[in-house]
């Protein structure tokens, strides 16, 4: 059995998915940039203003007694306020963030999976996200079948083709 389950990600998210866009940028150990400082950044914040949109989707993890602990949602971003994994339009960007103490234990890999499986059946062909060299997700983004489209400053756009 499953020490956690998933749930489809609510307009009353929002505050808890800002506590994963930290758990994102923060991923480096010892990197802890201090919750204001990320979440007053527009790069960080364009993830989070106005969830949920129409075309917004995402899942909760929660542990046993139903509490969160990670979470992966993605939004169609404009050219013009494109985040960093931007590859087009009408292809959403994701976003993936969970607890360390959770990291390593399947929760990325199952809200990913979860997350793909919500675009293909929105009618996406592709989802994109952008990951920092170094960082360990990016051998679970290439295992989920994302590849390299993109490489930038310290940082590499990934896409998965989802038919």
């Amino acid at each position: 059995m499953s020490s956690f389950r998933l749930r489809a990600a609510g307009q009353s998210d929002g505050g808890f998915l800002g506590d994963m866009v930290v758990e994102a940028a923060n991923w480096r150990p010892g990197s802890g940039r201090p919750k204001v400082q990320v979440l007053s950044d527009p790069e960080n914040t364009r993830y989070l203003t106005g969830w949920k949109r129409p075309v917004d989707a995402g899942f909760i993890a929660l542990d046993r007694s139903g509490d969160p602990i990670g979470a992966a949602w993605y939004r169609l971003m404009p050219r013009a306020d494109s985040g960093f994994g931007y590859v087009g339009t009408g292809v959403p960007e994701l976003i993936i963030g969970v607890r360390p103490i959770w990291r390593a234990h399947g929760v990325g890999r199952a809200l990913l999976q979860a997350l793909n499986d919500k675009a293909r059946a929105d009618g996406f062909a592709r989802l994109s996200l952008s990951v920092e060299r170094g960082n360990f997700a990016a051998t679970l983004y290439r295992s989920e079948g994302f590849i390299v489209t993109q490489s930038g400053p310290g940082r590499d756009t990934m896409v998965k083709a989802l038919r």
